[in-house]
């Protein structure tokens, strides 16, 4: 009895379950957003994982450089990257507009595929290390933090090819204040106060070769946009202006859709450069600036996307400088399954009269000499979420 006492004594009470908490949809700002639990913020999470392998001697920002093994460069091997690109965006409606943050960040492993010069072909694989993207906040129209420059966000890059500067069309990365309105109408606009980057990089001859893109006073970049768009198209065209030169630059863009599967566009850009070619500077532009890193005052950019089926699409671009200076890309894009795309490029460029007419640069941007072209291609798997 006394056994069984202690053992009535000692039951085990089960604590109530606590209630659960559900992360609830948020259908607000597209697919892809759930309620932070708690809270009023809606956010997404996404990013994509990419593989690059990439041959030949063509380049770009992000790209293969190109060093000609037959001109004597090193570079005979492949040009491959992995990355890994963390994204996230957040909403929440305020008394004030509408909150919104944007961040992406990547972290990549490659090798260069560039002329190793006294090292001979070693070119070693590696880790290149984070870049932080896109970090802004944006209340109603207003837009505070690292973004990439309006002068090409806000009128569109250069066409959906991945090898898309091969004549360049500006720089990217920046701090901003910007405002954006949109009329509702069709109608909208952008004034972007900017950071640049970039300290000023000097060739072996002393010449300058993207001079300093970063404000060197309190004395902002400022860009400039207005936008007109209706269901046959748009009208876009933006105005820069670069502090540390004082020069200004400006693109003007038409993008129609002829036909259902169809898009194209074509996009123009001036830039004076009295102060750009000035080899009085400490560091000389060599005529090409943040705003402005096409040879030469005028470029000129076109091509489009043709869609073959819903899973395959066709996309090309020319683009060609008054420094003479050709580059032609085109590529074929395949959805494996929804998420995972396979892109197959082939690229080619040709380097035009830098230098010819008193110019203090004798090479293209890419590194190929005057008169002398190269030909690459890409090959992408991209898995994106």
């Amino acid at each position: 009895m006394a056994v069984s006492g202690a053992r009535a004594a000692d039951a085990v009470v089960v604590a109530e379950p606590e209630p659960a908490e559900y992360v609830k949809i948020c259908d607000v700002y597209g697919s892809g957003y759930f309620y932070i639990p708690g809270t009023e913020t809606c956010l997404r999470i996404g990013g994509y994982v990419r593989y690059d392998i990439g041959v030949g001697d063509v380049g770009s920002f992000d790209g293969a450089t190109s060093a000609d093994v037959e001109d004597g460069g090193s570079n005979d091997t492949y040009f491959k990257k992995a990355r890994f690109s963390l994204k996230t965006w957040t909403g929440q409606e305020t008394e004030l507009g509408t909150l919104k943050t944007y961040t992406e960040t990547r972290f990549n492993f490659q090798n260069n595929n560039r002329d190793a010069g006294a090292l001979g072909d070693v070119n070693p694989a590696g880790n290149t290390g984070a870049s932080l993207n896109f970090a802004w906040i944006q209340l109603g129209g207003l837009r505070v933090g690292k973004d990439e420059s309006a002068f090409n966000t806000f009128i569109g890059y250069a066409g959906n090819v991945i090898q898309d500067t091969l004549v360049p069309y500006g720089d990217f990365d920046t701090n901003v204040i910007q405002y954006y309105f949109d009329a509702g109408n069709g109608f909208s606009a952008v004034i972007s106060l900017e950071e640049g980057s970039g300290g000023g990089t000097v060739d072996l001859a002393g010449n300058g070769v993207y001079g300093v893109g970063t404000i060197d006073s309190y004395v902002p970049h400022v860009v400039g946009g207005l936008k007109y768009t209706q269901g046959w198209g748009a009208i876009t065209g933006v105005l820069a202006y670069d502090s540390n030169y004082e020069e200004v630059s400006g693109k003007i863009r038409l993008d129609i859709t002829p036909m259902q599967n169809l898009s194209l566009f074509i996009m123009g850009g001036y830039g004076t450069d009295d102060n750009l070619t000035d080899t009085t500077y400490a560091f000389p532009a060599g005529g090409r600036g943040f705003y402005k890193p096409w040879d030469g005052n005028w470029a000129v950019w076109g091509g489009g996307t043709y869609t073959i089926n819903e899973k395959t699409s066709f996309n090309a671009q020319v683009s060609y400088d008054e420094g003479k200076n050709l580059g032609i890309a085109a590529n074929i894009a395949y959805d494996v399954v929804p998420g995972f795309t396979v892109t197959a490029e082939v690229d080619y460029v040709n380097a035009g009269s830098i230098g010819e007419d008193g110019g203090t640069l004798n090479h293209n941007w890419t590194g190929i000499t005057d008169g002398d072209d190269a030909i690459g291609g890409m090959l992408r798997f991209q898995r994106s979420f």
